[in-house]
């Protein structure tokens, strides 16, 4: 039921952690998938590599997923300020609505504790409140998750998420960045609804056509 398919990020790997095997599974399935990273998160980058790493990194990730170069945007709102500029990440979000006209957006769930992914839930809500939303999982910045949606995962899936992270060579060091937790997360979610794989989503809005 689902064509076209806006994935909010913000920032650079949050989709795919949250969403990546979903994502290349809807792209197997012929879907029109956007994505948006909202900032470059310059000022988080570890000492060693360039400033505009993780701009080169996401088109890497995305590209390993199958998402057309063309449907990558990538903004550069600073980190952690997010909450400066709601306005314009709003009116942002309004355009992208009436640009391509998505029947599912994919955004940070309500529960994420990180001031930065807590803006884009709320604003991506006001702005696609006539859409289907499903808030996507980020276990370390949340204190609590409604697992209220599954989508199925196949090895083939949960293999192309661990593979564009892998992409993200800036940030392998950190812990949640390893292949055991990608894909026994996956497992974990897969179990709750009986089948091996799995990932999982709060759903903020359904809306069937």
């Amino acid at each position: 039921m689902f064509e076209t398919i806006l994935v909010l990020a913000p920032h650079t790997d949050d989709g795919e952690f949250g969403c990546g095997g979903s994502i290349f599974r809807f792209i197997e399935e012929k879907k029109n998938i956007f994505y948006v990273a909202l900032s470059r998160a310059e000022e988080s980058v570890p000492e060693g590599f360039p400033k505009d790493i993780l701009e080169k990194e996401v088109r890497e990730a995305t590209r390993v997923l199958g998402i057309p170069p063309s449907n990558l945007i990538v903004e550069r709102y600073p980190v952690r300020k997010f909450a400066d500029h709601r306005q314009e990440i709003l009116d942002l979000f309004i355009r992208l609505k009436g640009d391509l006209n998505p029947d599912l957006v994919f955004l940070p769930c309500s529960y994420d504790l990180h001031q930065d992914h807590h803006t884009v839930s709320v604003e991506g809500l006001r702005a696609f409140k006539s859409c289907t939303i499903l808030g996507y999982e980020i276990p370390w910045n949340n204190i609590t998750f409604n697992t209220r949606s599954f989508i199925h995962l196949d090895e083939r899936h949960v293999e192309r998420k661990v593979e564009a992270l892998s992409c993200y060579r800036s940030q392998l060091s950190r812990h949640y960045a390893s292949e055991n937790f990608i894909r026994s997360l996956a497992h974990t979610r897969g179990v709750q609804i009986g089948v091996e794989f799995a990932e999982t989503f709060d759903v903020l809005r359904w809306v069937i056509k």
